[in-house]
């Protein structure tokens, strides 16, 4: 589908009709964008693929931030970027090279160069090629000069120039023209892969709507961008990726990151539970964001709390439960060891609770704005005490609204505190997402007590006898006054209690309902049910596994694939489907945890494939 042209061609309605260029078709592209971290990549990217989506391609996107608050401009730790693969057919990750690179200035060159497959489209702002700007990026000439970028097909482009000039009618600075290269630039891309422009104009329009003349400048340098690669001689063709009819199923669906389906999978979860949803969090990367998305659904009944510090913030949360709300918590690894004891109480006093990390790379505050799967170990067994936690882990962007349903529907059951592990992968990248209907959703109500339950008292942990929960009592409730602490309580009737034979009891009565949480069968994923290899991964690595499993099928190779969600419980059919295959392999971004737990529950001869770099993993 060509784009409109109406708008970004005005500018040229009295010029001679010019042959129209021509147009190759392709099922599939990966384009990185990459600059300063002040040169709008994340956003430049973000419109691409909002273009992309409009067109109904399927695509998978990857942001990639510098972990430094601001490092010097034009420094290699200043590179920000942002890489989108779309396509005509169902794609699972972002790509694991670039086949388009629009670099902004020499050190965005050089962090990338070593991605580029020979013949790679390079295009460059050439006047950031500067010798300051070189020699802070570590050349010791211009690589425009000394045939290092032979490989590849580069497109020199006075981006800076061009933005200027196209915006001199403007009353702006230089220095807030050339603010607006990024628009160019996503412009030139534009009409390269024939994406629409009205979507991108009326954002503009909305995203500066206070500052008009700030708006019409952007919209200006991104007509100017689409008309230079109308013009310019060096865009011979330009191409074009047809809608992945196939890959969706019938639906409405829009863009989504894991965040933003994580925020809205609460928000769902509240309404079905028919409990008002209570947020305690304090901002950490990368799970700001949930907070910041849930503090604009007052009108759904969401509370948002942004506490002094994670232990306050936590504190809140299991508060609010205690009072009958739906409550979560967001955090990453180091606000998980913060809040630990508070998660050990959460378990003691057998309450719901979602606890949201959203993984990064550590030890400590370690990688802030990278991904990792490292906190496994940590939410299985991070605490004091035998203190079991039912642990679910998404693995798409989409999936991340499931989860918080499923996580909710865990907590809510079987009165439990529960681990939602997601990372900064999921959570920063996007994907198309079917908008269900709400009559698809889990029906997640709960019914409070209400009434005394043995005789005429009210006994706090007298249990369920299928799901051992115990009942939930909102607090002023006539008649069912009740105590609850950090010090082991009686069975039954909830009084403090140091006997010994009671604790025993209490600790394997509290795995014992970990242990139940009814979870699906493991679905393996074995065409002829003769391969003898098993790759077997959990979370984010969904995507890179499963788009290798298929190019090994496709070179006639016979490999079988599962993936986990549920990582405690396991699935009950895991060690059979672990025992049917000869070798395991299990591809980790952490050193290899979920494989120590599979060895130790299974006795298997599990192997790890560990990567601890800060990116996912490539399919190759």
């Amino acid at each position: 589908m060509a784009a409109e042209p109406a708008a970004p061609h005005r500018e040229r309605s009295l010029e001679q009709p010019r042959e129209p260029k021509p147009t190759r078709t392709l099922d599939r592209v990966v384009i990185r964008f990459a600059g300063d971290s002040g040169d709008g990549m994340q956003l430049t990217g973000d419109r691409f693929t909002s273009q992309t989506a409009s067109l109904g391609n399927d695509l998978s996107t990857l942001p990639n931030f510098p972990a430094e608050i601001r490092a010097p401009a034009g420094t290699l730790p200043g590179v920000s970027s942002f890489q989108v693969h779309f396509a005509d057919h169902d794609i699972l990750t972002p790509g694991d090279t670039p086949d388009v690179l629009v670099a902004m200035n020499p050190a965005a060159l050089r962090a990338n160069t070593g991605d580029l497959p020979r013949g790679a489209d390079v295009i460059l702002d050439t006047d950031a090629f500067t010798p300051r700007n070189l020699a802070k990026a570590g050349y010791d000439g211009s690589p425009l000069d000394d045939g290092s970028l032979a490989a590849f097909t580069v497109h020199p482009v006075p981006l800076t120039t061009l933005t200027v000039g196209a915006l001199a009618g403007f009353e702006l600075s230089r220095k807030e023209a050339e603010r607006a290269k990024n628009m160019f630039a996503l412009g030139l891309l534009s009409w390269l892969f024939h994406r629409p422009t009205d979507g991108t104009e009326r954002f503009l329009r909305t995203k500066f709507a206070r500052r008009p003349e700030i708006a019409e400048a952007n919209v200006a340098a991104f007509r100017a961008g689409w008309n230079f690669g109308e013009t310019t001689e060096d865009f011979a063709v330009s191409y074009e990726v047809a809608p992945a009819q196939r890959a969706f199923a019938p639906g409405i669906y829009r863009n989504i990151s894991g965040n933003l389906a994580l925020a809205h999978g609460l928000v769902a979860a509240s309404v079905r539970s028919g409990l008002p949803l209570f947020l305690g969090s304090y901002p950490i990367t990368p799970a700001s964001d949930i907070l910041h998305e849930l503090s604009r659904h007052k009108s759904f009944g969401v509370r948002t709390f942004q506490a002094e510090d994670e232990i306050a913030a936590i504190g809140a949360a299991l508060g609010a439960s205690f009072g009958g709300s739906l409550a979560v918590t967001t955090t990453s690894g180091p606000g998980v060891a913060l809040k630990s004891e508070t998660i050990g109480l959460a378990v003691s006093l057998e309450l719901p609770l979602v606890i949201v990390d959203i993984q990064r790379g550590g030890p400590s505050t370690g990688l802030p704005t990278k991904t990792e799967q490292a906190d496994l170990l940590q939410a299985m067994y991070g605490r004091n005490g035998e203190a079991p936690v039912p642990v679910v882990a998404p693995a798409t962007p989409g999936e991340c609204f499931t989860a918080a349903l499923d996580a909710a529907r865990i907590a809510l059951t079987y009165r439990t505190p529960v681990f939602l592990l997601s990372d900064g992968y999921l959570a920063n990248g996007s994907e198309p997402w079917r908008i269900p209907e709400v009559d698809e959703l889990p029906d997640l109500r709960v019914e409070f007590a209400t009434t005394p339950n043995h005789g005429d008292e009210f006994w706090p942990y007298l249990r369920d006898p299928v799901t051992l929960a115990r009942p939930w009592a909102v607090p002023g409730t006539p008649g069912l006054e009740h105590r609850v602490g950090g010090i082991e309580k009686q069975d039954g009737t909830g009084d403090i209690s140091y006997d010994p034979a009671n604790h025993d009891l209490m600790v394997r009565t509290r795995q014992a309902k970990t242990d139940g949480v009814l979870v699906p069968d493991l679905t393996v994923d074995d065409p002829d049910g003769t391969a003898d290899t098993l790759v077997i991964g959990w979370g984010s690595t969904y995507g890179p596994i499963t788009a290798a499993v298929r190019r090994v099928r496709a070179g006639g190779g016979r490999i079988a694939q599962a993936h986990l969600r549920h990582l405690n419980p396991f699935p009950a059919n895991l060690g059979g489907v672990l025992s049917r295959y000869r070798s395991v392999l299990v591809p980790e971004m952490n050193l290899g945890q979920l494989t120590r737990l599979l060895r130790a529950r299974w006795l298997v001869d599990a192997r790890a494939l560990t990567q601890v770099d800060g990116m996912p993993f490539k399919a190759e």
